[in-house]
């Protein structure tokens, strides 16, 4: 009766062991795996996307990727060009009226020295200047120049020899805004230099080691501009050519959004970034140390390149295990978002199983010998 009892209780446990088999493999099945792809053609997936799968070939290799800007950004330069500093709400103008010393705002008994108003005249929102004898002038809008030879016209009235010599002391009115990876992001003055796309980022300490400076965007007046530094000397162009204006603002984006994800079995398990020079297959299994020599199979390594905007995603496989291959991973251009994938071989696959039923056998033996 106890042998009858010790068998049926070793039966069910080998049962369970057989359930818990299934289990895992069912679960090792499910995971992220190849499957039964079509050789080549197109299919449509259980969960309705549709793919199209091809071998990795001369005939089949994607042609280079070549970024160029968009017309708006043709257009962006072409309007885009140095212009006379325009006085500003807000900026401080230094007037000095040689001849009559007492009138200079810095010889002044009254001026408040903590005030930084003290050292010169202040545009005010309405951009009016208010200066002695003449009271309001208008400097908003005016070049230096003309908003000297306003100021002279009316103080001749007063003044045999007027004479006024006006600078901008203080540039407080034209500003533009930069963030994302740069190193100082904030709000910065724009004075009577031009500022251009170049220039903008070096006075935010330059782009982070993270930065993508062939993805940077720039609002003006609420339309984005999506801007490639690289894909700009594509034309012949620079980023020196595009001059940046009143409340203009910048965003440098990260490399991350150039990244190419690597999953199954490599020797690093990591995202490979796309450098500006860009990024071949071949150089992605060099930075991901290589095939896994014990569990990958080398006649499997597929690139999946899905475009929201196509009907179809591109899945390419390649046959590494031939040296030709080599040449053709090197030929291979990745773009942003690719995921390439290697499945391991069908002895790895067993031997998971094996792992994961091991425990299970051993308690088994521990019952049986009981």
């Amino acid at each position: 009766m106890r042998q009858s009892f010790k068998l049926l209780s070793t039966s069910g446990l080998l049962l369970m062991t057989l359930w818990s088999a299934g289990c895992a493999t069912t679960t090792i099945n499910s995971g992220l795996q190849a499957g039964d792809l079509p050789p080549v053609g197109d299919f449509t997936a259980e969960n309705g996307l549709q793919f199209n799968i091809q071998p990795l070939n001369l005939a089949t290799l994607p042609p280079p990727q070549v970024s160029r800007p968009t017309n708006d950004i043709y257009q962006l330069i072409a309007s885009s060009k140095k212009k006379e500093y325009r006085i500003s709400q807000g900026d401080i103008l230094a007037i000095n009226l040689v001849g009559y010393p007492d009138m200079n705002i810095a010889s002044s008994s009254n001026s408040n020295i903590n005030s930084p108003a003290s050292a010169g005249y202040p545009v005010d929102q309405q951009g009016f200047v208010q200066f002695p004898l003449v009271g309001r002038v208008k400097a908003a809008g005016l070049s230096v120049p003309q908003f000297t030879a306003s100021l002279q016209s009316q103080l001749q009235r007063y003044l045999k020899y007027s004479d006024p010599q006006v600078k901008i002391i203080n540039y407080r009115g034209n500003k533009f805004f930069i963030d994302g990876e740069v190193k100082q992001p904030g709000e910065f003055a724009i004075d009577d230099a031009p500022v251009s796309l170049y220039s903008a980022i070096s006075k935010a300490g330059g782009a982070t080691e993270a930065g993508d400076s062939n993805s940077i965007v720039l609002n003006r007046n609420g339309r984005n501009y999506n801007i490639g530094l690289s894909d700009l000397r594509q034309i012949g162009a620079s980023g020196n050519q595009i001059y940046i204006q009143d409340g203009d603002s910048i965003h440098v984006n990260s490399q991350d959004r150039n990244t190419v994800y690597v999953l199954g079995e490599f020797g690093q398990i990591e995202p490979v970034p796309i450098l500006e020079q860009g990024l071949s297959l071949a150089q992605v299994l060099g930075r991901s140390k290589g095939l896994n020599s014990a569990t990958a199979n080398a006649a499997k390594v597929y690139v999946v390149r899905d475009n929201p905007n196509y009907q179809r995603t591109n899945i390419y496989y390649a046959d590494m295990q031939s040296l030709t291959s080599l040449a053709l991973a090197n030929r291979f251009e990745m773009q942003p978002n690719d995921i390439l994938y290697v499945d391991p071989t069908g002895l790895t696959r067993w031997n998971r199983v094996i792992s994961a039923l091991l425990p299970s056998t051993s308690a088994i033996r521990s019952v049986s010998s009981l």
